[in-house]
């Protein structure tokens, strides 16, 4: 599946610090990208409604990982899935009466163009879980292989107690687990199940639903499964970072980890597991059940410049909870346009200390709003708001929009 293109992001004269971030499995900060390359598995979309503040805020953070790895000296190895068929995907294209292709298609486009005006980095791979069946059926061989995968009217299942390490990624206790596994896809009170949190890897074929051959009968693959084979097969074993949204911490990644801690006993499946909080709108979290959206396609098509948006974004820390309102979106349309004022005078206040700050900020867990700060302060200094040292810098312009692109990809 093809990406998005890659915007022109300027070269910065300066090296940024190495990265730290805070590892959801741990519960501190730490070192992250000890290089020379450093590897990335972002969750993506399940392509039936997108792209909205969530998803953006989302992905936006990462791009935020990738510059600050970049900025600091590494090379960089992306790799981001789209659930190209799922169950949510066949429902609403039963309900709009769409061929579910066709739905995919076209939100995965929509995507594609929403990112590409977000200024976003593309991953060096982009899968659709369609394409990755042949990687999921070898998989599940080898989680059979293992022991640890049983039958249920058909359907496969992994047993999470073939894992000894269940949990450590949520450090959830079993309560938790099983009060919300439910709600996010899976099925744990069906019966024939050895356990509770059991999850499906392959869903034999229902009347009227897709399916593919494969040596354990005709079907599709479950969630989770998906993801393990794609990050394990383009990252291999113990990738830098598994990202995405903070309701993809259980199960989404416990499930993944556990799967290729059994398939493959050579290594842990990831070093961290970071997530960005979730981005709520009239008082609930942003959901497409709730169906209290805000959609970057809707903004974009009402001519509201994408570097507005995305500079609302970065003004939350990306592992904060936070509710979307309007007039976020407009006070930075009034701030970007200052900053882009502020670059365009003869001369400003000096761009070195900003430079430094704004990275220095960035490597230790990516706090934009804290990046922001400063170049929003020396904006009003070089404009005459605040106080402008007795130095000014006839090249701050050029050097304040060269970091704003290179380490928040805004293009000023």
């Amino acid at each position: 599946m093809r990406a998005w293109p890659a915007p022109e992001i300027p070269a910065l004269p300066v090296r940024a610090p190495s990265v730290r971030l805070f590892d959801s499995s741990t519960q501190t900060l730490a070192p992250s990208g000890g290089g020379p390359e450093a590897r990335l598995y972002v969750c993506g979309i399940t392509p039936y409604d997108a792209t909205h503040m969530g998803h953006a805020a989302t992905y936006v953070a990462f791009d935020l990982l990738v510059r600050a790895w970049r900025n600091s000296g590494l090379t960089t190895r992306y790799v981001q899935n789209v659930t190209d068929v799922d169950d949510p995907l066949l429902e609403r294209a039963e309900r709009v009466h769409v061929d579910w292709v066709e739905l995919a298609e076209r939100e995965t486009e929509l995507f594609r163009h929403d990112l590409t005006a977000m200024r976003v980095i593309p991953p060096d791979d982009y899968i659709g879980a369609v394409e990755s069946i042949p990687l999921v059926i070898d998989l599940i061989g080898l989680l059979q292989e293992a022991g640890s995968v049983y039958e249920v009217e058909g359907d496969l299942y992994f047993s999470v107690t073939a894992d000894p390490r269940f949990g450590a990624v949520s450090g959830w206790d079993r309560a938790r687990m099983e009060a919300v596994f439910g709600e996010r896809g899976g099925d744990p009170e069906r019966v024939g199940k050895r356990d509770p949190l059991d999850c499906v890897v392959w869903r034999r074929e229902r009347p009227g639903e897709p399916a593919w051959d494969s040596p354990f009968g005709r079907g599709r693959p479950g969630w989770h499964i998906e993801c393990t084979a794609i990050a394990r097969t383009h990252l291999g074993a113990a990738f830098d970072v598994q990202g995405g949204g903070s309701d993809l911490v259980f199960p989404h990644h416990e499930m993944c980890a556990s799967e290729a801690h059994v398939a493959y006993p050579d290594g842990p499946f990831a070093h961290a597991f970071v997530h960005a909080g979730m981005v709520g709108y009239a008082g609930e979290k942003m959901s497409k059940s709730r169906g209290n959206l805000v959609f970057v396609s809707q903004l974009r098509n009402s001519d509201v410049d994408p570097m507005a948006i995305r500079l609302t974004l970065l003004q939350q820390h990306y592992r904060s909870d936070w509710e979307w309102v309007d007039s976020m979106l407009w006070d930075s349309v009034d701030m970007l346009a200052e900053w882009r004022r502020a670059v365009s005078v003869e001369s400003g206040s000096p761009a070195q200390p900003v430079v430094e700050g704004v990275l220095a900020a960035l490597a230790e867990d990516l706090d934009a709003p804290r990046a922001v700060a400063l170049i929003e302060d020396w904006a009003q200094a070089t404009l005459g708001h605040g106080h402008l040292a007795d130095t000014s810098d006839p090249h701050a312009g050029t050097m304040i929009r060269a970091l704003a692109d290179a380490a928040l990809g805004l293009e000023l």
